[in-house]
Protein backbone atom coordinates (compact mmCIF):
# COMPACT_ATOMS: atom_id res chain seq x y z
CA UNK A 1 0.00 0.00 0.00
CA UNK A 2 1.31 3.21 -0.70
CA UNK A 3 0.63 6.38 1.69
CA UNK A 4 0.25 9.77 -0.08
CA UNK A 5 0.19 12.51 2.20
CA UNK A 6 -2.93 14.42 0.52
CA UNK A 7 -5.22 11.46 0.56
CA UNK A 8 -4.34 10.21 3.67
CA UNK A 9 -3.50 13.03 5.91
CA UNK A 10 -4.84 16.42 6.54
CA UNK A 11 -2.78 19.41 6.75
CA UNK A 12 -3.97 22.93 8.33
CA UNK A 13 -2.21 26.29 8.56
CA UNK A 14 -2.95 26.82 12.62
CA UNK A 15 -1.50 30.24 12.76
CA UNK A 16 -0.48 32.87 10.50
CA UNK A 17 2.94 34.33 10.71
CA UNK A 18 4.11 36.59 13.52
CA UNK A 19 6.27 39.24 13.56
CA UNK A 20 9.61 38.92 15.68
CA UNK A 21 9.14 39.49 19.59
CA UNK A 22 9.60 37.51 22.51
CA UNK A 23 5.62 36.78 22.93
CA UNK A 24 3.82 33.66 22.83
CA UNK A 25 2.13 32.26 19.52
CA UNK A 26 -0.99 30.49 20.47
CA UNK A 27 -2.50 28.38 17.12
CA UNK A 28 -6.13 27.50 15.99
CA UNK A 29 -7.84 24.43 17.93
CA UNK A 30 -7.89 21.32 15.63
CA UNK A 31 -10.26 18.92 16.13
CA UNK A 32 -9.44 15.31 16.27
CA UNK A 33 -12.47 13.19 15.77
CA UNK A 34 -11.49 10.49 12.57
CA UNK A 35 -8.01 10.66 13.42
CA UNK A 36 -5.12 9.04 15.90
CA UNK A 37 -2.26 11.50 15.27
CA UNK A 38 -0.84 15.20 14.62
CA UNK A 39 2.77 16.93 13.93
CA UNK A 40 2.36 20.76 14.60
CA UNK A 41 5.24 22.01 12.85
CA UNK A 42 6.41 25.93 13.23
CA UNK A 43 8.12 27.87 10.75
CA UNK A 44 10.83 30.11 11.63
CA UNK A 45 11.48 33.25 10.48
CA UNK A 46 14.73 35.53 11.42
CA UNK A 47 15.20 34.08 15.05
CA UNK A 48 18.08 36.43 17.31
CA UNK A 49 20.77 35.01 18.71
CA UNK A 50 20.39 33.71 22.10
CA UNK A 51 16.37 33.27 21.65
CA UNK A 52 14.92 30.22 23.21
CA UNK A 53 12.18 28.58 21.43
CA UNK A 54 9.68 25.87 22.56
CA UNK A 55 6.82 24.07 21.08
CA UNK A 56 4.20 22.45 23.35
CA UNK A 57 1.10 21.12 22.57
CA UNK A 58 -1.99 20.89 24.52
CA UNK A 59 -5.33 19.20 24.69
CA UNK A 60 -8.13 20.33 26.23
CA UNK A 61 -12.10 18.35 26.33
CA UNK A 62 -13.65 21.16 24.55
CA UNK A 63 -12.43 23.66 21.43
CA UNK A 64 -10.94 26.27 23.29
CA UNK A 65 -7.44 27.00 24.80
CA UNK A 66 -8.78 28.64 27.73
CA UNK A 67 -11.71 26.43 29.13
CA UNK A 68 -11.73 24.49 30.91
CA UNK A 69 -8.04 24.81 31.00
CA UNK A 70 -6.14 22.62 28.91
CA UNK A 71 -3.66 20.02 29.33
CA UNK A 72 -0.48 20.29 28.29
CA UNK A 73 1.44 16.97 26.80
CA UNK A 74 5.02 15.67 28.14
CA UNK A 75 6.18 16.71 24.85
CA UNK A 76 7.72 19.30 23.97
CA UNK A 77 10.53 20.56 21.47
CA UNK A 78 12.92 23.57 23.00
CA UNK A 79 16.02 25.53 21.21
CA UNK A 80 18.22 27.80 22.34
CA UNK A 81 19.47 29.46 18.92
CA UNK A 82 22.82 30.96 17.80
CA UNK A 83 23.40 34.03 15.71
CA UNK A 84 22.16 32.29 12.25
CA UNK A 85 21.29 28.38 13.41
CA UNK A 86 17.13 28.77 13.89
CA UNK A 87 16.88 31.47 10.97
CA UNK A 88 14.40 29.73 8.14
CA UNK A 89 14.28 26.51 10.37
CA UNK A 90 11.33 24.62 12.12
CA UNK A 91 10.28 23.10 15.15
CA UNK A 92 8.14 20.03 15.06
CA UNK A 93 6.38 17.96 17.88
CA UNK A 94 4.44 14.73 16.78
CA UNK A 95 1.62 13.11 19.10
CA UNK A 96 0.16 9.76 18.96
CA UNK A 97 -3.73 9.51 20.81
CA UNK A 98 -3.32 12.48 22.58
CA UNK A 99 -5.78 12.39 25.72
CA UNK A 100 -8.36 15.03 24.54
CA UNK A 101 -10.52 14.94 21.45
CA UNK A 102 -8.75 19.02 21.04
CA UNK A 103 -5.44 19.91 20.55
CA UNK A 104 -3.59 23.20 19.86
CA UNK A 105 -0.07 24.47 19.70
CA UNK A 106 1.74 26.56 22.13
CA UNK A 107 5.53 28.72 21.18
CA UNK A 108 6.99 30.83 23.33
CA UNK A 109 9.68 32.91 22.09
CA UNK A 110 11.77 34.29 24.73
CA UNK A 111 15.38 36.02 25.67
CA UNK A 112 15.38 37.08 22.24
CA UNK A 113 12.94 37.95 18.94
CA UNK A 114 12.13 35.65 17.24
CA UNK A 115 9.53 35.83 13.90
CA UNK A 116 7.47 32.83 12.77
CA UNK A 117 6.27 32.36 9.62
CA UNK A 118 3.60 30.19 10.81
CA UNK A 119 2.72 26.98 12.33
CA UNK A 120 1.04 23.91 10.34
CA UNK A 121 -0.70 21.03 11.98
CA UNK A 122 -0.50 17.61 9.75
CA UNK A 123 -3.31 14.75 10.80
CA UNK A 124 -2.01 11.91 10.10
CA UNK A 125 -3.57 8.02 10.90
CA UNK A 126 -7.13 8.92 9.87
CA UNK A 127 -10.20 6.14 10.30
CA UNK A 128 -11.64 7.15 6.68
CA UNK A 129 -9.78 8.07 3.58
CA UNK A 130 -9.74 10.12 1.61
CA UNK A 131 -9.30 12.86 3.72
CA UNK A 132 -10.73 15.82 2.92
CA UNK A 133 -7.72 19.06 2.16
CA UNK A 134 -8.55 21.90 4.69
CA UNK A 135 -9.78 24.74 3.54
CA UNK A 136 -6.53 26.36 4.95
CA UNK A 137 -4.78 24.63 1.82
CA UNK A 138 -5.80 26.96 -1.31
CA UNK A 139 -4.21 24.45 -4.20
CA UNK A 140 -3.32 20.86 -4.48
CA UNK A 141 -1.61 18.27 -6.56
CA UNK A 142 -0.68 14.59 -7.23
CA UNK A 143 0.82 13.00 -9.49
CA UNK A 144 1.67 9.41 -9.66
CA UNK A 145 4.69 9.45 -11.73
CA UNK A 146 5.22 6.07 -13.84
CA UNK A 147 8.90 6.53 -14.44
CA UNK A 148 9.34 6.79 -10.64
CA UNK A 149 7.46 2.86 -10.71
Amino acid sequence: MHLNLLRDAKVVRVAAAAAAAQTEVVSAVVDMQGFDSVAFVALLGDVTATSVLTLTVKTNSASSTTVPAPVTTTASATFTADASNADGKALMVDIHKPRDRYVFASLTRTVANAAVDGILAVLYNADERPVAIDASIIASAFVNDPAAA
